[in-house]
């Protein structure tokens, strides 16, 4: 009787995600330097390039190189949606190993590509962060504003990496498969990734270049976004799975002050001066009656923040329950 032989299971072990936009001038040498580097250090990859609704002929660029190589894919939005979305859509798609994100200007060095990959494979980190240590931007429109970002990033989230912004991150595939990146959070992956119970985050100093081709495509509005992005992320990770220990405690204590007013202002009225002005008249009534309605409603706001959260977890515990029969 005959066997099978068998055939060792090829994985792949790297992908490459690199989002970008209006950059034509920089495709075919980023390409090429990528390949370079690969074949000489042997590893086996797959190139993702999401353009995030390009008006150049990027997408042009693209296609061909994806024609003459197997191992490139491209992704195109219709319009641009922001580096979130075009990450996100990466992170779907790739299927490799280690996922290794990296800007599309020249400016991130792919030559720092296989150190990343073993950091992640070898090490056993979960997510490993760039650092561009010594930076080729403007200094007061990218530098100063950058480490006025990344210091509050540090002191908010506990995260302690010195640039969060740096677009040259590796991921074991299981953080970028389990993390959901949507508005401008891109910036705060490694915070999301903690959050999510991957905690082994490491960092490492990378070689940054000068912009070769073309111009930033951030301006100012993306720092003011950043701290906005910020707050948020701090919020959920505190309160997220306990809005009734914020909104609740605020409700309780606003809704005590207001009461107490009106306690004060019924004893006033009723023994004190009741041929005086009518409450109605009197500014302590205002205050109370602000107090109460706000503090209720904060209160209420907690409460429905609970059953939806203790709603959701009911639902996932439920399908788990019915993935695992089906498994049986």
């Amino acid at each position: 009787m005959g066997t099978f032989e068998e055939f060792p299971v090829i994985t792949m072990q790297l992908s490459l995600v690199i989002p970008l936009l209006n950059e034509e001038e920089s495709l075919q040498e980023l390409y090429d330097w990528i390949v370079s580097v690969m074949q000489s250090n042997r590893l086996s990859f797959e190139l993702i390039f999401i353009d995030d609704g390009s008006t150049d002929t990027s997408w042009e660029t693209i296609s061909k190189i994806a024609q003459k190589d197997q191992n490139v894919k491209g992704i195109r939005f219709l319009k641009n949606f922001g580096k979130s979305q075009a990450l996100h859509a990466g992170f779907k798609a790739a299927q490799g190993d280690v996922v290794i994100t990296m800007d599309a200007d020249l400016q991130d060095n792919p030559e720092e590509i296989p150190e990343l990959y073993h950091l992640i494979s070898k090490q056993d980190f979960d997510l490993i962060s760039g650092w561009k240590k010594k930076r080729f931007d403007s200094i007061l429109a990218k530098n100063l504003p950058s480490k006025l970002f990344n210091w509050a990033a540090r002191r908010t989230s506990g995260v302690k990496l010195h640039d969060f912004n740096c677009g040259l991150k590796a991921y074991k595939k299981e953080v970028i498969k389990t993390i959901e990146v949507s508005g401008e959070m891109h910036r705060y992956i490694p915070v999301l990734a903690k959050n999510s119970g991957f905690d082994r985050i490491g960092e490492k100093a990378v070689k940054h270049q000068a912009r070769k081709y073309g111009a930033t495509k951030f301006g100012a509005e993306r720092f003011i976004n950043g701290f906005l992005d910020l707050t948020t992320i701090w919020f959920v990770s505190r309160f997220g799975k306990r809005p009734m220990h914020l909104f609740g405690a605020w409700g309780v204590v606003m809704f005590i002050i207001g009461f107490g007013f009106s306690v004060y202002l019924g004893v006033d009225k009723l023994f004190l001066n009741p041929t005086g002005r009518l409450i109605t008249d009197r500014p302590q009534f205002y205050i109370a009656l602000s107090c109460m309605i706000i503090g209720s409603q904060l209160f209420l706001a907690g409460f429905l923040g609970e059953l939806f959260i203790r709603t959701k977890k009911q639902s996932e515990a439920y399908k788990i329950r019915e993935t695992a029969n089906l498994k049986d």
